[in-house]
């Protein structure tokens, strides 16, 4: 059951002077990834074939996973009128895939795929929240609390069943810990990259996934602050089985604070070295041309 509806958003409060260019292409690249829930609720039933009570619940969070596509969808084109959202997502779809021909998780166990399905609603929740806080533009304020919000729900949602299944297939905190890692460090995989290319490079531009990848991630880790860093790592640390607030993890969230401004400076500089390759062969053409 949806928490909220697109009707209910105050579009009537655009204000496109308040539009951030970098937020604007996040957004563009965050309603694909959302909208493709579908898909996801497909692998997941797959997965979970014989179990009816968690196969309703991926598909009730499929259905708000498309609408927080639909919301930004629709904003990113009131913040630009020439971009068409339907297109975008359809270009998405033919370039980037999951495999959904499958009866068993990727994760090795049932604990292990709802574990990883934990570390993406933390990411998201941390990213939307940060994102309400990065930009001035009110409607699209309101849209990511609305969503961030859904994303802790949904995080909830994955942490019960977890704790249904850890009880059947006792992973240890080793175990638990590897797989939480593992799915962190696959955020700068190709689906992100291939959405931030679908939904902003121009039709005919080939597919970069270094340039892409630090396109998106360069804005993106930008808008983070440390308290961001602190509750993502909080609920990480609860979905493994540690204590979420305390010493040690207050000591993660310091560590991964720097590794994230490390990394976000690495992928600036990629993005710039990238822009300068491109701008180099455009300027000698119009020399040419003079």
């Amino acid at each position: 059951m949806k928490h909220w509806r697109i009707e209910d958003v105050a579009w009537d409060r655009f204000e496109p002077a308040k539009v951030n260019v970098d937020v604007m292409r996040l957004v563009k690249a965050a309603s694909v990834v959302e909208r493709n829930g579908l898909d996801y609720a497909v692998y997941l039933k797959n997965v979970f074939t014989d179990d009816p009570d968690f196969r309703q619940a991926a598909d009730n969070w499929a259905v708000e996973e498309v609408q927080h596509g639909d919301a930004l969808g629709k904003w990113a084109m009131l913040a630009d009128p020439s971009w068409d959202y339907p297109t975008a997502f359809e270009r998405y779809r033919n370039g980037y895939h999951i495999d959904l021909d499958v009866d068993a998780s990727v994760r090795g166990s049932r604990t292990g795929e709802l574990i990883a399905r934990c570390m993406v609603e933390t990411g998201t929740s941390s990213f939307y929240t940060a994102l309400a806080e990065a930009t001035d533009e009110p409607v699209l304020k309101g849209i990511c609390k609305q969503i961030a919000a859904d994303e802790y729900r949904h995080f909830k949602l994955f942490y019960d069943h977890m704790h249904r299944y850890l009880k059947r297939e006792k992973l240890s905190v080793l175990q638990r810990t590897r797989i939480a890692l593992g799915r962190v460090t696959e955020s700068e995989d190709d689906e992100l990259a291939n959405a931030y290319h679908s939904t902003n490079d121009p039709v005919g531009m080939p597919y970069d996934h270094e340039r892409c990848i630090a396109a998106y991630m360069a804005p993106a880790m930008g808008f983070y602050r440390r308290s961001h860093i602190d509750r993502a790592m909080g609920m990480m640390f609860k979905t493994i089985g540690f204590t979420p607030r305390g010493r040690v993890s207050r000591l993660a969230a310091r560590g991964a604070y720097a590794l994230l401004r490390r990394r976000q400076k690495r992928f600036a500089q990629v993005l710039a070295r990238e822009e300068g390759r491109t701008a180099r062969p455009a300027a000698a053409l119009g020399r040419a041309a003079a």
